[in-house]
């Protein structure tokens, strides 16, 4: 029956650092680094770069992504520039890989209200990304702290990617998790859990569509006839991608968003319908993708009307795969050995471990702390999971650097 006695000091050692985890968390939670602000998402990549390179990671990168193309209220396609990822690696020659991610973006930009975070109490932290994910960032760091401190640290290798992209979908990041799975074994991303511990377990795919209509403007009085309403069409597809809801049993559509028009007098020529699809597998995926031709092909027929579609896909769901089993098997022994029993929920949610697991990386993708509200200005995180969640992937590195368990 394994023990945690040869693990123990190395736990302990977090335990002991509990006030500087909540520390950290606090200041960082404190920095707005909302995907888009590029100033804040530099000052949060220099303050993570500090604390990192104690672990002396054999290899430091900042690396350039990709502009994202975003589409504008014109319907206009423009370039958006995203803050740089860091990349930290180390023992790459080691015979077990391992990547661990998380993202340092949130979704409350420069001009939103929420910009301080507050202790509620003794134990809730309440602050933009203090759960998503700026507290899973600070426990994957000390989860490294111990590993490089304990004796077993040469068997293991690791990879950490910290990218500035993940709440819109991580465009400029893909490739540079396509390419971690394809060098790693397992990965482990750091993603809230839920309050009382649960970890996500199957997770739905998403995708970010934007239909842009073009019509003909003219004279709402004299000519009315002559224009063709762009608003109007946009409404009528808004109405249409919402019923493919349920068409099949996990997919839901998310209508969000109609720009578009001007003057009161004036037909509109122009508008952007924006929409968020989810489904449960691929099949799902392929029936939606096959839906939405089928709708543009018939709109497009409509005199005076042109459509363009925009966007897609971004992370395939995440299904249940026997390596998968076998990697939450291992999480689940670590946390009964430290009496923190886990449970897994399939969620409609999805993360950076769609993206992995699309690539054939097993991994676990809600390592981070416990807390809830995310997304929203109520975000709290439990500050007595940082230790907690520390202790548990610490211990799961540990000993599979022991070689106590093995995955491969």
């Amino acid at each position: 029956m394994p023990t945690l006695n040869a693990y123990q000091p190395y736990l302990d050692a977090i335990a002991a650092q509990e006030q500087h985890l909540i520390h950290l968390t606090h200041a960082w939670s404190a920095i707005n680094s909302g995907s888009y602000h590029l100033e804040g998402l530099a000052t949060m990549r220099q303050a993570l770069e500090d604390n990192f390179l104690w672990l002396q990671p054999d290899t430091t990168e900042r690396l350039s992504l990709t502009p994202q193309s975003s589409v504008d209220g014109k319907g206009d396609v423009q370039p958006q520039m995203l803050g740089e990822a860091l990349r930290f690696r180390k023992r790459v020659d080691a015979p077990l890989q391992v990547f661990l991610c998380g993202h340092y973006d949130t979704v409350f930009g420069a001009d939103h209200p929420f910009q301080k975070p507050v202790f509620l109490d003794g134990r809730t932290l309440n602050g933009p990304g203090a759960a998503d994910l700026k507290g899973g960032l600070v426990v994957m760091l000390k989860a490294l702290e111990a590993l490089e401190s304990s004796p077993w640290k040469d068997q293991i290798g690791w990879e950490v990617l910290l990218n500035p992209d993940e709440e819109i979908g991580s465009p400029g990041s893909a490739p540079l998790l396509a390419a971690a799975a394809s060098r790693c074994h397992l990965g482990m991303v750091y993603e809230p859990a839920l309050a009382d511990g649960t970890l996500a377990g199957e997770r739905k795919g998403s995708g970010n569509f934007h239909m842009v209509v073009k019509g003909r403007a003219a004279h709402a009085g004299r000519e009315h006839a002559m224009g063709r309403n762009a608003v109007v069409l946009a409404a009528e597809l808004a109405l249409a991608v919402s019923r493919l809801t349920s068409a099949m049993e996990g997919i839901t559509v998310n209508p969000a968003r109609i720009e578009g028009g001007g003057p009161l007098n004036v037909v509109p020529d122009r508008a952007v319908l924006r929409f968020n699809v989810r489904v449960a597998t691929q099949e799902e995926q392929a029936f939606v993708e096959q839906e939405l031709a089928t709708l543009l092909s018939k709109a497009a027929l409509r005199e005076g009307f042109t459509i363009e579609l925009h966007g897609g896909f971004a992370r395939p769901p995440k299904t249940m795969t026997p390596s998968w089993q076998k990697l939450q098997a291992l999480v689940e022994d670590c946390a009964r050995l430290l009496g923190k029993p886990v449970q897994w929920q399939a969620t409609g949610g999805c993360c950076d471990g769609n993206n992995l697991a699309a690539h054939g990386l097993p991994n676990i993708d809600t390592l981070g702390v416990r807390g809830g509200n995310i997304h929203s200005d109520k975000e709290f995180v439990l500050l007595d999971s940082l230790v907690e969640r520390a202790q548990l992937s610490a211990l799961l590195l540990m000993r599979l650097a022991a070689g106590e368990i093995t995955f491969r």
